[in-house]
């Protein structure tokens, strides 16, 4: 009935707890599931091993990358595997509680319920980019003022078939992905619990780069505004343009300031190689997705995921 798809990079040790601690809340609430471990390739030469000796157990299966892709094609490669009816995805740190989900699974009757995490324990820089990740989540997904976004949530089978359909994309993004396919998303609040292992893999050009895939493949913001930027600054030089000739022919005045002039000339120039920076991104996205270049590609995988 449920799939428990789990991201790895590196962990270790805190995975055989966490596989007890999954076990003994479908145990109380008499649900079948199966968890499903996702390792995106960790350098930690411990991790896989541990993976297959997980898949001892009949409920866990194992899947393994040939390279590092990241946590947003681990999580998709996690729900096209998935088998339950409902899946469930969380991180490998330690910190979402499995002891929360059924307050997860209280929400069922809406398609995503997201885990809202109460007192984070993330540092301080992750909880500035989070913070302004949020506003542009509200104005390139619709997403509701009032939903705090996470890593741990419920999904309906139905959704994530959807999801799967849009996968085409060498940059997903699971959240634009789920409001794409669904509005039916609510949020409830869960507990947010210290590392048990490891730090996060989440360093800052990783944010910047999950930021970009958020700003550039999921929306035309970014061309809207250079656009509207272009042609307001080509109607001032323009305006400013006809005053100086202006000026010049009725007057005789001859314009003076050579340091006004080199500082346009600057300005214009930076922003015309800004916007070609911009286009130049858009063209490499482009021509990834034309290539088609899969968005993960697994090495192995080991274990049934069978509950008894």
């Amino acid at each position: 009935l449920y799939s428990v798809v789990v991201p790895v990079y590196n962990s270790v040790q805190s995975l055989e707890k966490l596989c007890d601690r999954v076990a003994a809340v479908f145990s109380e609430l008499g649900h079948s599931f199966e968890i499903v471990f996702v390792d995106d390739c960790s350098p930690n030469k411990a991790t896989w091993p541990k993976r297959e000796e997980l898949c001892g157990r009949q409920y866990v299966r194992a899947i393994r990358f040939s390279r590092n892709f990241g946590q947003q094609p681990a999580t998709l490669c996690g729900l096209e595997k998935a088998r339950g009816q409902w899946i469930i995805t969380m991180d490998d740190d330690g910190q979402h509680a499995p002891e929360d989900f059924p307050l997860l699974i209280a929400q069922g009757d809406h398609d995503v319920v997201i885990g809202e995490l109460q007192e984070k324990k993330h540092t301080f820089s992750k909880r500035v980019f989070s913070l302004i990740k949020g506003r542009f989540d509200r104005i390139i997904l619709d997403k509701p003022k009032d939903l705090k976004l996470s890593a741990f949530r419920l999904i309906r089978r139905e959704t994530v078939d959807g999801m799967l359909l849009l996968k085409g994309t060498p940059y997903p993004f699971i959240p634009a992905m789920m409001f794409y396919v669904t509005k039916d998303v609510v949020g409830v609040p869960v507990r947010h619990l210290e590392r048990t292992e490891g730090t996060t893999g989440y360093t800052f050009r990783r944010m910047i780069k999950l930021f970009q895939n958020l700003l550039i493949n999921n929306s035309s913001l970014l061309l809207r505004y250079i656009g509207n930027m272009g042609i307001s600054i080509a109607i001032l030089s323009f305006l400013l343009g006809s005053y100086f000739v202006y000026k010049k022919l009725f007057f005789n005045i001859e314009t003076i300031g050579w340091t006004s002039v080199i500082v346009s000339v600057l300005f214009i120039g930076g922003l015309l190689l800004f916007s070609l920076g911009v286009l130049g991104e858009y063209l490499i996205r482009i021509i990834n997705t034309v290539e088609r270049r899969p968005i993960y590609l697994i090495r192995e995988e080991k274990g049934k995921g069978e509950t008894e």
